[in-house]
């Protein structure tokens, strides 16, 4: 017998390479303006001013081979690929000496935006934190890829390289992104931490195919279906 008053919400979680068992998530994390090239795409400098952080909801996640919805309420809906880390060891004020010890894979993911919701200064959970705005591919766990601070990633739609740069390019390196973010909140095993998207970022509309690879990483394929 259930010892809620409603069903709880089904546990939102990762497939991982290799492994029939599945990576639970529990927070997804998010640093915005991130490598120098989209910072200035965006209309900004970059100054290497503090991480701006953000979340998406745990049930924003959408596994490969998925089709999401183009969201209700924007007419400029733009993809983001970003390499995605996995926290296996939680933490507060960790250093970044120690960060990479907390860390038990990765993916690569899109971080879908409302693009003119955005930029126009409304609240970014309304532009970031919809249903079905976290796509993302299987985990590969860190003791087959090691650590990752380089590698190329990139994002094609429709067969066409739209965004394509090297991690090794990110303004707060993989570390930094850990410790900043353990100053402000307690990480846990479960939690997902995006890492930000190089230049190229622009706009989906339904029928198109999104494919975002990572050296040495499963892909993420995903088509945008119309709105619900």
């Amino acid at each position: 017998m259930s010892s809620y008053v409603v069903d709880p919400p089904k546990q939102a979680s990762i497939p991982v390479v290799g492994d029939s068992k599945s990576f639970p998530v529990r927070r997804i994390y998010c640093i915005g303006r991130n490598y120098v090239a989209h910072v200035e795409e965006m209309g900004g400098t970059a100054d290497r001013d503090p991480p701006l952080f953000f979340q998406k909801p745990t049930d924003s996640v959408v596994n490969s081979g998925a089709t999401i919805a183009y969201p209700t309420k924007t007419g400029n809906y733009h993809h983001e690929v970003e390499l995605v880390l996995a926290i296996g060891k939680g933490g507060r004020h960790i250093s970044e000496a120690d960060a990479q010890d907390h860390i038990w894979g990765y993916a690569v993911g899109l971080d879908m935006t409302r693009r003119d919701i955005q930029g126009g200064g409304m609240p970014w959970e309304i532009a970031k934190s919809f249903d079905e705005s976290f796509p993302v591919g299987a985990i590969t766990p860190k003791s087959k890829t090691g650590v990752i601070d380089k590698g190329q990633i990139r994002l094609t739609v429709n067969g066409k390289v739209v965004q394509d740069s090297d991690v090794s390019l990110l303004i707060w390196r993989i570390p930094e992104i850990i410790a900043r973010l353990s100053e402000y909140f307690e990480l846990f095993p479960g939690d997902i931490i995006l890492t930000g998207t190089p230049h190229g970022v622009g706009p989906v509309v339904p029928g198109d195919k999104l494919v975002a690879t990572f050296d040495g990483l499963a892909p993420l394929e995903v088509t945008c279906g119309p709105v619900k």
